[in-house]
């Protein structure tokens, strides 16, 4: 994918217009578990550019700004307005999503074990 050329079914054109406001960047700050400190706290991936050596060019994505909406069904996120969504690149969404997904499960009470079954 070059320029910015967007994904099939971007009718609406969001995907290009939050692509625009983060002039083609990632927009991570951090939330995927690294500090990016050499770029200045932001994720220095570039939409059509190289993440590392010997990968192809990297396509960013439109995803929810907000980590715990990363975990949202695909129904759900893909309703949200244009001002709750951020470029990510791939590698930085899947930790974010990650780490959103273990802080859930951490936060969320164990299950009892059912009466009928306890000894």
């Amino acid at each position: 994918m070059s320029g910015r050329t967007p994904p099939l079914g971007d009718t609406t054109g969001l995907w290009q217009a939050v692509l625009a406001a983060a002039a083609g960047r990632c927009q991570c700050r951090g939330t995927c578990g690294k500090t990016h400190a050499k770029d200045g706290g932001r994720c220095p991936t570039r939409h059509g550019g190289y993440a590392r050596h010997g990968t192809g060019p990297v396509s960013l994505l439109a995803a929810a700004a907000d980590p715990d909406a990363l975990l949202l069904p695909a129904h759900r996120a893909a309703a949200l307005p244009k001002r709750e969504l951020t470029a990510w690149c791939p590698a930085c969404h899947d930790a974010t999503r990650r780490a959103a997904a273990r802080a859930q499960q951490a936060a969320s009470p164990t299950a009892e074990p059912d009466a009928l079954f306890a000894l």
